[in-house]
């Protein structure tokens, strides 16, 4: 299993940038960050920065999106910073969430999502594309770079079809075994009707953890993050129902309590929005507690196929994490298959 961590493109820079060079020298192999651009500071710029400021962590948003950022400007960018950072980018990808609704805009349609990662993947590893029927290809692509992998975010069946036909993994925004399995099995179904290996599709988790043996406080301070997951599980019973048909109930039950969603509070620990997520919820969608109880979790999590564990280092603490995890977890857990 490897192991990230997501920083928050919040001033000030210097500190977004010692968090993630803390996250390099503690054995982390993947930094990441936010691609909201009005919420927070750019970050692309911030990437490119980060790319010369580190020397082995691989980089990426997760995860950012082909409707704020047009296609071929997304890939112009993804393989500067290839080139800058010697062939460490990664790339997750998603419809939109804040970074669109926050303008007052809406997440992509799947079929023009599809259709823009297809192209993003090939044209930002050096691959001619035709795209608005001009033949296109970024002849400056450094060949002897491996290719910068394309990971899409998704909850339901539609946007994991484009996972598994196009992606080479599935990121996943939650910590529990039974939803991860259903997400997985189903991209993987996707990938083999089209032709592809299924047992190629990565899995990758990210989710907050809190390593304390004060679990009421750790609770508290994740309850905003399965409140952020609400919002894509409130366009899945929109788009497929509730019932449980299409999506299991497990991902859909626990939202028949939420009242709303404050995005000026995105990603922020104590978030109004989260007050109707249960204790039970935090567990299920988190990694929380002690050393071992964390280590348990995340054992767990490589029983069911996870390859990468990240985490959403919004909690306070972030040193104290990264130090736990450096010293008592990856040293263990890293070596463990998925």
């Amino acid at each position: 299993m490897d192991f990230g961590v997501t920083v928050l493109p919040d001033p000030p820079f210097s500190r977004w940038l010692e968090l993630i060079q803390l996250a390099e020298r503690r054995g982390f192999q993947y930094a990441w960050t936010y691609d909201s651009h009005v919420l927070w500071q750019e970050s692309i710029p911030m990437l490119a920065v980060a790319a010369r400021e580190t020397s082995k962590i691989h980089l990426g948003h997760f995860v950012t999106n082909p409707a704020t950022r047009e296609p071929t400007v997304l890939a112009s960018a993804y393989a500067t910073l290839h080139d800058l950072s010697n062939g460490r980018m990664a790339m997750g990808v998603g419809r939109g969430d804040s970074a669109v609704r926050y303008i007052g805009r809406q997440p992509m349609k799947v079929s023009d999502f599809e259709a823009a990662c297809a192209m993003v993947k090939d044209f930002m590893n050096g691959k001619e594309v035709h795209w608005n029927d001009k033949d296109l290809q970024l002849k400056w692509v450094r060949p002897e770079l491996p290719e910068i992998p394309m990971w899409v975010a998704g909850y339901g069946p539609k946007a994991l079809g484009v996972a598994g036909r196009v992606g080479d993994g599935v990121i996943i925004q939650l910590a529990d075994p039974e939803i991860i399995q259903w997400i997985m099995d189903t991209a993987r179904r996707a990938a083999e009707e089209a032709g592809r290996d299924p047992s190629q599709l990565k899995c990758i988790v990210g989710a907050p953890s809190h390593i304390s043996s004060d679990l009421a406080d750790a609770r508290e301070q994740v309850r905003w993050f399965p409140a952020m997951v609400s919002n894509h599980v409130m366009d899945l019973i929109e788009r497929y129902g509730a019932d449980g048909s299409a999506v299991p109930k497990a991902l859909t039950d626990y939202v028949q309590a939420r009242k709303f969603y404050d995005y000026n509070e995105h990603s922020r620990v104590g978030a109004k929005h989260g007050e109707f997520v249960t204790d039970e919820i935090c567990d299920r969608f988190c990694v929380l507690g002690d050393v071992s109880q964390a280590k348990a979790k995340l054992k767990e999590l490589a029983e069911v196929g996870v390859d990468q564990f990240n985490i959403y280092l919004m909690t306070h603490g972030q040193e104290e994490t990264l130090a736990a995890y450096g010293e008592s977890i990856i040293p263990e857990l890293a070596g463990v298959a998925a």
